[in-house]
């Protein structure tokens, strides 16, 4: 398909360019309708905080949550999320079963700089537990040490994921605090579409988050980070929802059952493969060259 294999041409030319290494780290996936969020955890630096983001990770409680903030000002913007369902059946938000709160494990060394992920917490340091916020701007002077002991931050998005939260953030906000007995956390919600009915926040209308799911990192092969970082990158394209790597006929393979596309690497190169194509496999480039974007993307 023509303009998959330009836009893919020109991204590989832009992202071959040096760019900062990224550290080994537990990588999550959270996928949203706007796209997958990819998340580098600090996992040595804030041990506590990773390991309590990922017991909820692991149980399933973001699967079927909504982002539920935005804020934008002139000192900050953030999207947060990790907190709260939402059902059209009883058009209320219910609230993520919580764990204890969590010791603050913040760092200067660590700050709230763009494109990264921290915690939320009350005014109470040691009070963060399953909600997080993901840092638009760069906020180190906002969330520092001067307020409130700083919140803290464990984990970066990998580049491709940094536009997600971008097109999350520009959405617009509305304030359907009164819309909701159960909370009043919805003063700025994120909608598709703007609304003016408390019965038009529908999910369809919401910034939904379908699962977080960890990505395989020290087992994973040069082929599935690569895979990884197109799935982030072209979502429309190679849908995250996809089964198992695969090999069939020399190809090490993902199949995506939305677009009934292929991404596959074989001899050392790249290759895609939708039914425009013909069955004709179209070479994008090669494992080395791919690789690299992917490395310093974050994958």
């Amino acid at each position: 398909m023509k303009p998959l294999r330009t836009s893919l041409a020109s991204l590989l030319v832009a992202c071959l360019a040096a760019a900062p290494g990224w550290a080994s780290a537990t990588l999550v996936r959270i996928d949203t309708n706007y796209g997958p969020i990819d998340i580098n955890l600090f996992d040595a630096q804030v041990p506590v905080t990773v390991n309590n983001f990922l017991s909820y990770v692991r149980d399933n409680s973001y699967a079927d949550s909504f982002f539920h903030r935005s804020a934008r000002d002139s000192s900050f913007s953030i999207i947060q999320g990790g907190g709260f369902r939402w059902s059209d059946a009883t058009s209320t938000a219910t609230s993520i079963t919580t764990r204890a709160p969590i010791p603050l494990e913040y760092s200067d060394t660590r700050p709230n700089a763009r494109g990264t992920i921290g915690m939320a917490r009350t005014s109470v340091q040691d009070s963060a537990t399953s909600q997080w916020f993901i840092n638009i701007t760069d906020n180190s002077s906002v969330f520092g040490a001067a307020n409130g002991g700083g919140y803290a931050v464990f984990g970066r998005l990998t580049t491709p994921s940094l536009a997600v939260a971008d097109a999350i953030s520009a959405l617009t906000v509305v304030n359907a605090a009164g819309c909701n007995a159960s909370t009043g956390a919805l003063s700025q919600l994120p909608v598709v579409t703007r609304i003016t009915t408390c019965a038009q926040i529908v999910k369809s209308n919401l910034v939904t988050v379908g699962s977080a799911k960890e990505l395989a990192t020290t087992t994973a092969t040069a082929s599935d980070r690569i895979f990884n970082y197109l799935e982030a990158a072209y979502a429309a394209y190679a849908t995250p929802a996809s089964p198992p790597s695969q090999t069939d006929f020399g190809y090490y393979y993902r199949f995506y059952s939305k677009t009934s596309g292929y991404l596959g690497t074989k001899d050392g190169n790249v290759y895609y493969l939708l039914p425009e194509n013909n069955g004709v496999p179209v070479l994008i480039g090669t494992v080395a060259q791919w690789l690299a974007t992917a490395t310093e993307a974050g994958y």
